[in-house]
């Protein structure tokens, strides 16, 4: 969880930012990402400024990670927040098998999908470096 944190404050969507982490069958790390623009595009004044304009522009953390390996090769995800839904069905296409999370986010059916592909989601408590815990 602690490098999906770290991942997460790459990201720079000044609204949310979430960060994700892949291990491999023998726990070694294999990748990290964050949610943000296309590699390379430079966003124009005022992107940032209107959240809901901006938020079909967006690359979630889950889709990105998941362009850093092929099918089968990781084993565990760590995010910082739980996957929507469409970002649960990518994993689960993926193969993962057991995905972490640090915050619910209510409008995802991450759990239906989990028990249906039987796939471990469960939360976590993570907190961040220098953090008090709540």
């Amino acid at each position: 969880m602690a490098l999906a944190h770290v991942a997460s404050m790459r990201s720079e969507d000044p609204y949310r930012k979430v960060g994700a982490a892949a291990l491999d069958a023998d726990n070694r790390v294999i990748g990290t990402a964050y949610n943000g623009l296309a590699p390379g595009f430079n966003a124009p004044d005022g992107f940032w400024d209107d959240r809901e304009a901006r938020q079909k522009f967006m690359l979630h953390a889950e889709v990105n990670l998941c362009s850093l390996f092929r099918r089968g090769e990781a084993k565990i995800v760590a995010t910082t927040t739980m996957p929507c839904t469409a970002c649960m069905q990518t994993l689960c296409a993926y193969g993962i098998k057991e995905i972490y999370f640090r915050e619910i986010y209510h409008a995802s059916d991450a759990p239906e999908i989990a028990a249906l592909y039987g796939v471990t989601l469960e939360q976590v408590e993570f907190t961040p470096f220098g953090e008090v815990p709540a």
